[in-house]
């Protein structure tokens, strides 16, 4: 995929950082002293662990130079890394991994979560948040209006290009398997936005950006305004004007035995 927009992601700031602030409310109060936020965007939810564990050594890792560029105006203080964390093969263990929207677009959960894991102390835990909204009238659409447009064969792989999120089951028993407990739960956030174009606007910041990466500028408006006319047909207008967009998310925090 081409380079992420911080500007659009950022268009949904205090949206998207709840779910961060819910996740790290669970961390342990006490004993982290390093702490490392993989996929840490424009810096937002790596503020937050620096916030709570001010004393800590806090870096954070993106493989987007410009979601690391906002980041570093943000917290010049804070060390941001270049790195794919698909690939990433830290040379030293943390108290803390913090991993905010970012897992879903790795493969292989069982193996990601255990090699996360061996890179935690012995105490330290791996705090982990993923969208679970594959099956939502958001994502659905997008797949309708994939497979039956004029782009069809252009956006195949789009698709496939997250992980399938696993079940509470599969989650648990893989940190079991690497060696921690693990605390696990799932949240549906319901988001008032002004009307449908707010959620395509919402979703170009990352959902979307699969299907559109491969198109030209021609196809990718065509894309949006058929997505927009579905979106509109998907989430009635309330009382107040405003939609109402359901997002669910799978948190799980573990602490390395």
């Amino acid at each position: 995929m081409a380079d992420w927009n911080a500007g659009q992601y950022l268009k949904f700031e205090d949206e998207r950082t709840r779910p961060a602030i819910d996740l790290i409310r669970r961390v342990p109060p006490a004993g982290i002293r390093s702490a490392v936020d993989i996929g840490c965007g424009p810096g937002n939810s790596t503020e937050l662990i620096t916030n709570r564990y001010p004393e800590a050594r806090v870096i954070g890792l993106d493989n987007s130079p410009d979601m690391l560029a906002k980041a570093r105006v943000r917290l010049p203080e804070v060390k941001f890394q270049e790195a794919d964390i698909a690939t990433w093969k830290p040379d030293q263990r943390y108290d803390l991994i913090f991993a905010n929207a970012v897992l879903q677009w790795l493969p292989d959960h069982k193996r990601l979560l255990a090699r996360l894991a061996s890179s935690l102390e012995s105490g330290g835990c791996l705090a982990v948040q993923m969208p679970y909204n594959l099956q939502e009238p958001s994502h659905r659409l997008m797949r309708k209006v994939a497979q039956e447009g004029p782009w069809a064969e252009k956006l195949k792989a789009a698709s496939v290009s997250r992980e399938k999120i696993g079940s509470f089951e599969d989650y648990y028993s893989w940190l079991l398997e690497a060696g921690c407990s693990a605390d696990l739960w799932q949240t549906t956030y319901v988001h008032p936005l002004a009307d449908a174009e707010a959620i395509v606007e919402w979703l170009k910041g990352t959902g979307l950006r699969p299907y559109l990466d491969p198109l030209s500028p021609e196809e990718q408006s065509g894309f949006v305004d058929q997505y927009h006319a579905q979106i509109e047909k998907a989430y009635p207008v309330q009382q107040d004007g405003k939609v109402l967009l359901r997002f669910p998310r799978l948190f799980m925090v573990a602490l390395k035995h």
